[in-house]
């Protein structure tokens, strides 16, 4: 006779390890503004899917454009100001 075993034991099992760790939310907290960015910038380019951009998209385009580069550019001097110990002199 075959026994019918759940799985739930399983699946529940680990959920504790599941979660995401402190540095983990704190980093995706540090990239909140690029997320923004990006989404604004998709909210742009979705706009214009069904018609030719007028002057007025572009420009929006464009100002989303450069909010998502803003964006990875102060996470990237951000990370890059953080010193790593054993660096070279």
């Amino acid at each position: 006779m075959n026994h019918i075993v759940t799985v739930q034991d399983a699946v529940t099992a680990f959920a504790d390890f599941m979660e995401p760790t402190a540095a983990e939310l704190d980093a995706i907290e540090q990239e909140i503004p690029l997320i923004l960015a990006e989404v604004d910038l998709l909210d742009a380019q979705i706009v214009t899917l069904d018609r030719i951009p007028n002057e007025l998209d572009a420009r929006r385009i464009s100002r989303a454009r450069n909010r998502v580069l803003a964006a990875r550019r102060e996470i990237a001097n951000r990370t890059s100001a953080v010193t790593l110990p054993g660096g070279a002199a």
